[in-house]
């Protein structure tokens, strides 16, 4: 099991590609998450850490703490809370009550939506989380998309360590908290809830208000009832 079997590193993230290699477990780009982090260059001289070519026009209800870097074309909303080290991507958009709370990358045309939490998380390019949406300790890949309300659990109830229960292995990931593996293409609806240590392969789909865990094959949909169910491969 590698990562790039879930995700293609995009050019948006090639100053952190020393770090997201795509022959280890998907799982081991979480743990990089903070060296990446720690070797970008945040302004030293500025009072809050900004990366040089922050915006301007940073509205005043967004409340800033911590090193941060925002590419020029980020767009921002009238308030929303951002503690660093974060690194947000080109055109990517940010929506009003939003909380990013530490140690997120996201690539390009991200969307960070309206009262959603992100923390210690790595999102690709073209990533949709859109509304009330929870994202901790999680990979979304390239044009992954959550719907209203889907949760990225990250915790166990007993807080013990996340195992991945393969159909032909088990996988200790070391990680007391581990949210999802989401591929490249993958789709989440509304309300489901992905239980720690999901990993959902590419293009598969999760149905509105189904709690899923373990890993669902690339091309397949979970539903509630039904189980899982193959599905012709979605371009």
């Amino acid at each position: 099991m590698k990562a790039s079997d879930y995700f293609t590193l995009p050019e948006s993230l090639a100053p952190f590609a020393a770090f997201f290699r795509a022959e280890v477990e998907p799982w081991e780009w979480l743990k990089q998450i903070e060296p990446a982090l720690a070797s970008w260059h945040f302004d030293p001289g500025s009072p809050r850490r900004f990366a040089p070519g922050l915006p301007a026009d940073i509205p005043a209800g967004v409340h800033i703490e911590g090193p941060v870097y925002f590419h020029p074309t980020v767009k921002f909303p009238s308030y929303a809370t951002i503690c660093g080290p974060v690194w947000i991507g080109p055109d990517s958009v940010i929506r009003p009550g939003a909380v990013i709370r530490s140690h997120v990358i996201t690539g390009a045309h991200c969307v960070l939506g309206t009262s959603c939490e992100y923390k210690h998380s790595l999102l690709l390019d073209h990533v949709e989380t859109a509304h009330f949406n929870y994202v901790g300790d999680s990979v979304l890949g390239n044009r992954a998309h959550l719907g209203a309300g889907a949760i990225c659990s990250n915790l166990r109830l007993d807080r013990q360590p996340v195992v991945i229960r393969g159909p032909e292995a088990n996988y200790e990931t070391g990680l007391r908290k581990f949210g999802a593996i989401v591929g490249d293409g993958a789709e989440v609806g509304c309300n489901a809830v992905l239980n720690p240590g999901t990993l959902l392969g590419r293009r598969s789909l999760v149905m509105p208000a189904v709690a899923f865990g373990g890993l669902l094959p690339e091309a397949t949909i979970a539903k509630m009832r039904a189980g899982v169910v193959q599905i012709p491969r979605r371009d």
